[in-house]
């Protein structure tokens, strides 16, 4: 008995806590078992500061739940309300709606979920280049904007956690890269990468190029902290990227 003792593998204390709760919940009829699923659900999205994942709410619903139609089911009971479940980042999180944007921005003097410091113009440009362009270095990034793109506005983009380190270029030197983060997903509310307008669809539609991500003049509501740049008397590009 004891060498059994010895083989079985330790629980780890995640273990013992879903041990605690029943997930599968079969003792409830199939009605009051989802409506258990749902408020277990929204309520670890609820109380989570950031975007949870799928694996996250797998731990508190049963084998057999379809988390989609979870989700689907709680949209749907949040359609009246002025917050709203969406997909951020790989996971789910409670927004608030667009439409009460204005009303939070006059209650607490800043937009809702903002409480960084807001990016400005050449900020914003090279951080919109980056997620297109990733990974790229910083020579590179100097190279498409003809101007060099100082280490202090990369540390600004890096202290955000809009940006980090990618791997090491290819070229003499091997130059670190930068990539966007799941911050910046989250920031922007775009679930992957793939939410992204696509680029050369845009440069097709003659909505998008060079000379207008040159000009400032791109993604103006994509941008988070250029939205309120014309009532800081801010506009046009700068002349240095520091």
């Amino acid at each position: 008995m004891a060498e059994a003792a010895r083989s079985e593998r330790p629980r780890e204390k995640g273990d013992v806590q879903r041990m605690l709760v029943d997930t599968e919940l079969e003792h409830l009829p199939p009605e009051l078992r989802w409506r258990e699923w749902m408020g277990r659900v929204e309520a670890v999205i609820f109380a989570a500061s950031e975007p949870v994942s799928r694996d996250v709410l797998a731990r508190v619903v049963g084998k057999n739940c379809n988390l989609e139609l979870i989700i689907d089911d709680i949209r749907a009971e949040l359609a009246g309300r002025p917050y709203e479940l969406v997909s951020v980042a790989g996971g789910w999180q409670h927004r608030t709606k667009k439409a009460f944007g204005d009303v939070i921005h006059i209650a607490f003097g800043t937009a809702a979920g903002q409480g960084t410091k807001e990016l400005s113009q050449s900020e914003v440009l090279v951080l919109i280049c980056i997620a297109y362009f990733q990974p790229i270095t910083r020579a590179e990034l100097s190279s498409f904007f003809g101007k060099e793109v100082s280490r202090d506005l990369i540390g600004v983009l890096r202290a955000q956690d809009l940006i980090a380190s990618g791997p090491r270029s290819p070229q003499p030197g091997a130059p670190y890269t930068y990539v966007t983060t799941k911050n910046f997903l989250s920031q922007f509310g775009l679930d992957t990468l793939r939410d992204l307008p696509d680029f050369e669809a845009l440069e097709d539609a003659g909505l998008l190029s060079k000379e207008k991500m040159l000009a400032g003049d791109i993604l103006a509501g994509l941008a988070r902290g250029a939205h309120d740049e014309d009532e800081d008397g801010a506009g046009g590009a700068t002349d240095e990227m520091s």
